[in-house]
């Protein structure tokens, strides 16, 4: 299997919480356009690694799961880490910061977000945001990437179907799959998102398992 770089953008901040048991919470926009692998994923079965290399995106492999994602200046990242203790109830954490993502984005205006799949954030059945965590003994890390305005064209170019997929997707390709939350926040503009996001989120706010 082909070596690819690390997804560690966070990695500073989880270093900090682990450092401190401080909890944390980074929110912020994708720079560049990137293929994200997942910790487990194969790219030659998930990625049209000729299609990308030919335009020269950077491929990563993050430290969590799930399939091959692309990131873009279209995307915001909702990173957290928390101090746990020990490996356990990955569901009960999971589940409550993804409801505390939720709420936030009520705060903010937007309605009828729900969680479905393993992992993914969903809005009228079409995905708005796809999330994962990693565990260490002392540290829980957790992000999300939600789709304000994300190029889904250019996924169709770069990833292939992937080899699994949540009930809920019934085979659509990926232009049929992913949704946006632009149509439903009073504002488009990533900056903006990423400010009125800092506002409403607070760490502290999420219920432990």
């Amino acid at each position: 299997m082909t070596d690819f770089a690390d997804y560690d953008l966070d990695i500073e901040m989880v270093e900090a919480t682990r450092a401190d048991g401080k909890p944390r919470l980074r929110v912020y926009p994708c720079e560049e356009t990137v293929v994200v692998l997942g910790r487990g994923s194969d790219a030659e079965k998930e990625v049209h690694l000729d299609v990308v290399r030919a335009q020269g995106i950077p491929v990563l492999r993050r430290p969590g799961g799930g399939c091959s994602v692309v990131l873009d200046p279209g995307v915001i990242i909702v990173a957290v880490a928390l101090p746990s203790s020990g490996l356990g109830r990955n569901s009960e954490w999971f589940n409550n910061i993804t409801k505390w993502l939720i709420e936030g984005l009520e705060r903010l205006g937007i309605d009828g977000v729900y969680s479905d799949g393993v992992s993914d954030l969903v809005i009228e059945n079409r995905k708005v945001g796809g999330s994962c965590i990693r565990r260490w003994r002392d540290c829980l890390y957790y992000s999300a990437a939600l789709l304000i305005t994300p190029d889904t064209d250019q996924v169709e170019r770069f990833l292939k179907h992937p080899p699994r997929e949540p009930e809920y997707r019934a085979g659509r390709d990926h232009s049929d799959f992913m949704g946006s939350l632009e149509g439903f926040s009073t504002t488009a503009d990533i900056r903006t998102f990423v400010k009125g996001l800092k506002e409403v989120l607070r760490v502290d706010d999420i219920q432990l398992p």
